[in-house]
């Protein structure tokens, strides 16, 4: 029995039911075979290898500099290949098996992606050294937060529309003066300039630059996770990275009691 795949009718070469149908299966034979490749090349005693890992955009800023050092400096023949995006990418990327791990936050939405809770991340407003309120100890209302102009991730970002959910619930609207894609942009913004920021308490500990201020009523705490598919292949490089990401999460729980 033949079936056509293809209609070549109009002017562009389409899929037709049935060979949407058949690119389906065929995506996860290639993404089998893919998996297959890397298990042939893995090495269990981990002399070589690869990690695909990808991150958040304010998990880079205080979170990924130690663990990876720590990761490397255990297993210097792997080869890291990181990227930051933001967590509908990181998804997407699992399902599609373009990536070994990623780090972002709960709830998952895509359903062959699995997550493991890793630790609460808290968010406060945050100001450079030379800002009015660098000195304020006292928790700044929701109303008067919504004056403090602002630069702030885009929102294709998980955090940014975290802030936005929070804002609605007071019923306040964010005074955005910049919106950037950037982290690292707006550490430089903010530590220069007058400008405030909402960023985890974790990045402000990190930098002496940065005075973390709190709000009343705070954000609410959200949940940091791994994230991996549910059924791809672990290859040796990536559980050896899970188990050091963990113990290091451990430790820095233990160091902060």
């Amino acid at each position: 029995m033949r079936t056509q795949l293809l209609d070549r009718s109009g002017r562009t070469v389409q899929l037709t039911d049935a060979g949407a149908a058949w690119a389906r299966y065929a995506k996860l034979a290639l993404q089998d075979i893919d998996a297959g490749m890397r298990a042939i090349h893995d090495v269990g005693e981990l002399s070589r290898g690869n990690l695909r890992l990808a991150v958040t955009p304010t998990f880079t800023a205080y979170l990924v500099g130690p663990v990876i050092d720590r990761f490397h400096g255990s297993h210097p023949g792997i080869a890291i290949d990181i990227q930051e995006i933001p967590q509908d990418q990181i998804e997407a990327q699992l399902a599609d098996d373009k990536l070994d791990a990623g780090i972002a936050f709960e709830p998952v939405h895509a359903a062959e992606i699995g997550s493991q809770p890793l630790f609460q991340e808290t968010l406060s407003l945050v100001v450079s050294g030379g800002h009015a309120r660098a000195t304020r100890r006292k928790p700044l209302a929701a109303p008067d937060f919504a004056k403090e102009p602002l630069v702030l991730l885009n929102n294709a970002f998980a955090t940014r529309r975290y802030i936005d959910e929070y804002c609605a619930r007071q019923r306040v609207r964010p005074l955005v003066a910049i919106e950037v894609s950037s982290i690292s942009a707006i550490f430089e913004i903010v530590r220069r300039g007058q400008l405030a920021t909402v960023l985890p308490d974790g990045i402000a500990r990190e930098h002496r630059e940065l005075h973390p201020v709190p709000l009343d009523p705070p954000l609410p705490a959200r949940t940091a996770a791994l994230l991996q598919r549910k059924d791809a292949y672990r290859t040796a490089a990536s559980d050896a990275f899970v188990k050091v990401l963990k113990e290091s999460f451990e430790r820095h729980s233990v160091n902060r009691r």
